[in-house]
């Protein structure tokens, strides 16, 4: 465990990557590149149906300018609004991020988290600098222990209450399960997922969960070579077996 409460999204992440990440409902290609000043550049192409998409993402990191410190730029070709900067700090009481986009109307981003390695409680605001409203309003509250993970946000500006669960079975095969309920105050509706995972080897990891309105997903991932990850993935709806599933394909290099 490490010292420090972290960044604000760090808050819940570990159940949304084990609910979410890696998921994929269309084919995906993605090759990331390094270079020896600190430069990654991650290529992607998507195939949706008949189209085809692809862009390009950069960042360049320095890392620990001063104690504690990174400093991050990023861009997406060919999204020419998309560069920002942003500033990291991480403190054994305090994380604090801010970011600043590089267009005429900025999109300015502030988030903060304090406590330690077992409680934090931060916030997360965007405003933009535009339309010179609140674009962001989020508060969250994570609680670590040994195994497990608690964490509660409010988020789209109080409209939406998030709770997840995250807890470790075994170490020895990274076996854990999650769970995030999700309430709208705005619709009254609510949205329960758990899911699992499980390592069949140390290179190989299987996937699955199931929300309440019947959407079961499985996937199988595996490292065929270090850092570079071939998925396969698939989403059935259980209340309409009829219908087709959905099957995703992606692979991720990392030379």
């Amino acid at each position: 465990m490490g010292k420090g409460p972290g960044l604000y999204s760090d808050i819940g992440k570990k159940a949304r990557d084990l609910l979410y990440k890696d998921y994929q409902a269309d084919h995906k290609f993605t090759v990331t590149t390094y270079t020896s000043n600190g430069v990654a550049i991650t290529s992607t192409g998507i195939k949706k149906g008949e189209l085809l998409l692809a862009d390009l993402f950069a960042t360049v990191t320095v890392d620990e300018p001063a104690p504690g410190l990174k400093t991050i730029f990023s861009f997406i070709v060919p999204d020419q609004r998309s560069g920002k900067v942003e500033l990291q700090y991480q403190h054994e009481y305090a994380g604090i991020s801010t970011s600043i986009g590089l267009n005429a109307n900025p999109l300015v981003n502030f988030s903060g988290v304090v406590g330690n390695n077992c409680v934090s409680v931060g916030t997360d605001l965007s405003f933009d600098t535009g339309s010179g409203n609140f674009t962001k309003l989020n508060a969250g509250l994570n609680f670590t222990h040994s195994d497990l993970i608690a964490s509660l946000t409010l988020n789209d500006k109080g409209d939406t209450l998030n709770a997840s669960y995250y807890h470790i079975v075994s170490p020895l095969t990274n076996t854990a399960v999650g769970a995030e309920l999700t309430h709208s105050f705005s619709s009254n509706e609510n949205t329960l997922t758990i899911g699992t995972q499980h390592a069949l080897d140390p290179l190989t990891t299987v996937k699955a969960r199931l929300n309440n309105y019947g959407r079961a997903s499985g996937l199988i991932q595996h490292e065929w070579r270090p850092k570079s990850l071939f998925t396969i993935s698939g989403e059935v709806d259980t209340r309409a077996i009829e219908k087709s599933a959905k099957v995703g394909l992606a692979l991720a290099l990392k030379p």
